[in-house]
């Protein structure tokens, strides 16, 4: 049912000089964009243990913030999905990062309001901002695959999804960098002030810069041989209802990211504060610095990795790669569960940044472009990046509480079963494709573009 035509009918596209500089232009802002979003989501880990220790909250009342955050954000994610399809990619990022500027400037005021408190009424506050946050924050990732799902042509997404992967590690590692230095420099306050002033400042560049699609852009209309290619009807919440809620493809890698959400949030969320008190590390060591390094290295390498062996090696199809990421995460699990040395563990945290960015690239970058097509793509975007972040919120005040009564030994085991689900799932999608509804191929259906002039024109197909 899901089986595309045979890989001949939709060959890779040839583009103009033209066609190729605009969208490198829109695509570098819009992916640096995203990765100061990153910026001001992942800064709250290194406010984790800070926190603690300035008001006395215990592991499960910090996590509280984290499960309500993630929780927020992974709902908002699918029901703002078909909101982000029917008003466009670039609006959509534009609303979350005002939405996310604010928050955070609000998250790290809150310590300045001296009538909260430092109890419960404090504890309530912030996590009522933080959660605020990720609901901007989740046009963020909706907004991103909307536009792309414009611009690139289905046998190019996996690298291109590659390199999105590469500049959003870019904010995690900016963060990861400069977010201890913050800590142990300034106010706390801080890690939340600056990635704020980043993002208003590739707001007005995405303003100025970014378009949905190339028509918007002066240029011919693309076809991207996807499961939207061929539809010529009203795109309504029906038709994205039908496209992403009902089909059994999208529905299993939906149950699929709820597991990598556990995983993932859970090892993102903890690790630094595992570094500080299981392995007895300080935020400004250098073993925890070329650790952090690594994680954000390793996580640029899974997305490279993931994308070539999509496209040229699965020939565009992703949960085979997904499978490989979700096999890497049980055996690093397992490595970190043991703890044989700190060399070790901090391998296995590489190697599980590496696996995690593969499933990432993959299922919420790329396989929401193939099935849910350019014009529900923000829509299958949402379901899926929504249910990462809905797993990803029992790591928030469960973990915690986890963690409080049981100890770090507790943390590895806890993510191993999700990783092996996750897999198991994978197999059964194993030769899943996105399926047009033209009946021709999409290379015949697209209409002659003259060559390459003054305006700029691509060329899809192989006659044109």
């Amino acid at each position: 049912m899901h089986d595309a035509a045979p890989s001949s009918s939709s060959p890779r596209p040839e583009y103009s000089r033209k066609f190729r500089l605009r969208r490198a232009q829109n695509w570098l802002t819009l992916g640096t964009m995203y990765a100061a979003m990153y910026m001001g989501r992942y800064n709250f880990s290194f406010a984790n243990a800070t926190l603690s220790q300035k008001y006395g909250w215990s592991k499960a009342q910090v996590g509280a913030i984290i499960s309500a955050a993630t929780l927020i954000y992974g709902l908002s994610a699918i029901f703002n999905g078909p909101l982000a399809d029917r008003i466009g990619g670039r609006k959509a990022m534009l609303v979350g990062a005002g939405g996310a500027v604010v928050f955070n400037l609000a998250f790290g005021l809150g310590a300045y309001l001296g009538f909260l408190g430092t109890g419960t009424v404090l504890l309530g506050y912030l996590a009522t901002v933080w959660s605020l946050n990720m609901y901007f924050q989740s046009y963020s990732a909706l907004a991103l695959i909307k536009v792309n799902s414009g611009w690139f042509h289905i046998s190019e997404r996996g690298v291109f999804s590659a390199i999105f992967g590469s500049m959003i590690q870019g904010g995690r590692a900016l963060i990861y960098f400069i977010g201890p230095l913050l800590v142990l420099a300034l106010p706390w306050q801080f890690v939340f002030f600056v990635p704020a002033l980043v993002m208003t400042t590739l707001g007005l560049l995405t303003f100025l810069w970014v378009r949905d699609a190339p028509d918007e852009a002066g240029l011919p209309a693309l076809d991207t041989a996807d499961a939207s290619s061929g539809y010529t009807g009203k795109v309504d919440f029906k038709y994205v209802a039908k496209v992403v809620f009902t089909n059994p493809v999208t529905l299993t890698i939906a149950v699929a990211e709820f597991c990598t959400g556990f995983v993932r949030h859970g090892f993102e969320q903890w690790f630094p504060r595992y570094m500080m008190e299981a392995q007895k590390l300080s935020l400004d060591s250098p073993v925890f610095q070329k650790g952090a390094t690594g994680v954000v290295l390793a996580g640029i390498a899974g997305a490279f990795t993931a994308g070539f062996m999509s496209d040229l090696l699965f020939k565009a199809r992703r949960p085979p790669v997904a499978f490989i990421g979700y096999v890497l995460q049980v055996v690093c699990m397992a490595i970190i569960w043991k703890a044989p040395s700190i060399e070790l563990v901090i391998a296995a945290f590489v190697v599980n940044s590496f696996s995690i960015s593969i499933v990432h690239s993959m299922l919420s970058g790329t396989a929401s472009m193939d099935f849910g097509g350019k014009k529900a793509a923000a829509t299958a975007a949402g379901m899926f990046d929504g249910m990462q972040y809905v797993g990803g919120s029992v790591v928030g005040v469960g973990m915690g509480w986890m963690l409080d009564h049981f100890g770090w030994g507790a943390w590895g085991p806890s993510m191993i079963g999700f990783s092996a689900v996750g897999g198991v799932l994978m197999l059964t999608l194993w030769n899943a494709r996105p399926k047009a509804h033209s009946a021709q191929p999409a290379a015949a259906a697209q209409a002659p573009v003259p060559p390459s002039n003054e305006q700029g024109s691509s060329r899809t197909g192989t006659g044109g």
